[in-house]
């Protein structure tokens, strides 16, 4: 891959196109020996492109200057129900052409609009992805994903997601040696495991009793102590039936289930920082051996503790 152009429209999203400048428009560093691209800025009318951020882009290229890029970007932007009709018909050639697309967040209903996901899977933001369904219904939206890849076609989730599709795309052309040195270098992880869903807030509803949340901040700080329903429910003084539905009203989850993810999120810490046993480590955070840590940290992360620590434990020590 020698030549990265990335397409902006009126309402562009600024942050969605500096990371990608910062993908793929970085210079050669010797230390790095990292991959120098051809990159180019363009739009379907040069000249004054308005961003949503109360500031506005100079781009001085049209087009044409994508035409022959091995990788074209699709810029996310404000507005999703419309595009220049140069762009998707850009888009169209390129694909046809067997060109490698790459969007994310917003920018995937212009792909939809070209007709470039249909039948095909795709990611964008957890928000947007009903409506991407509801507008392009022969897409295969992936919802939880970061980032998903089909064929020539790389699609991410929303905001910071275009670094882990970058990336992965860059794994995919270069090797992980080259995408661990530009995670490095952007001061982000190589690799985040598990879906978006893990990101979206829940939706705490008021609750007329006294909160839990004392309890659960005690629970964090005891990880190792019996955290059973009926033992957390003795603790609250409530019986086990009434603890479980308070508890699933105050924080959108099972006990147990939020128990397992701060157990989770325990053996991370350790795990990236720590040189203990994978059994040492599912006995301090409470799990009782290593073989139900695995479970559950694969299950949650979609990764086994041994594949973490190699991957973000030895950048820890290495001063990530």
């Amino acid at each position: 891959m020698r030549k990265v152009a990335v397409i902006v429209q009126d309402g562009v999203e600024p942050f969605g196109l500096g990371a990608l400048c910062e993908l793929w428009d970085e210079p050669y560093h010797p230390d790095d020996d990292n991959p120098v691209f051809d990159f180019v800025v363009c739009a379907p009318e040069p000249g004054r492109i308005r961003a949503n951020s109360g500031f506005d882009l100079h781009v001085e290229h049209g087009l044409d200057a994508a035409r022959d890029a091995d990788l074209i970007c699709v810029a996310p932007k404000q507005d999703i129900t419309a595009d220049h009709s140069d762009v998707l018909d850009l888009l169209r050639e390129a694909d046809a052409a067997g060109r490698s697309l790459f969007s994310h967040c917003t920018a995937a209903f212009t792909l939809g609009r070209a007709g470039l996901l249909d039948g095909r899977r795709c990611a964008t933001h957890w928000r947007y992805a009903d409506r991407l369904i509801a507008m392009f219904p022969e897409a295969v939206v992936d919802r939880d994903v970061l980032y998903v890849t089909d064929g020539s076609l790389t699609t991410g989730a929303g905001a910071a997601a275009v670094l882990d599709a970058g990336l992965h795309l860059m794994r995919e052309l270069f090797g992980a040696g080259t995408a661990a040195t530009a995670a490095r270098r952007m001061v982000v992880p190589p690799h985040r495991s598990g879906g978006q869903s893990q990101y979206i807030a829940r939706a705490v509803p008021d609750c007329r009793a006294e909160t839990l949340g004392p309890l659960l901040t005690w629970i964090v700080a005891n990880l190792q102590e019996d955290l059973s329903v009926e033992a957390l429910a003795r603790r609250a003084h409530m019986s086990a039936r009434t603890f479980a539905r308070r508890f699933r009203a105050e924080t959108g989850q099972t006990p147990h289930a939020w128990v397992v993810s701060q157990r989770v999120a325990a053996a991370e810490e350790m795990l990236e920082s720590g040189d203990g046993s994978v059994e040492w480590v599912a006995d301090q955070v409470g799990f009782g051996n290593a073989g139900t840590l695995r479970q559950h940290f694969l299950r949650e992360r979609g990764v086994s503790p041994q594949a973490y620590r190699r991957t973000f434990g030895t950048l820890e020590k290495a001063g990530r």
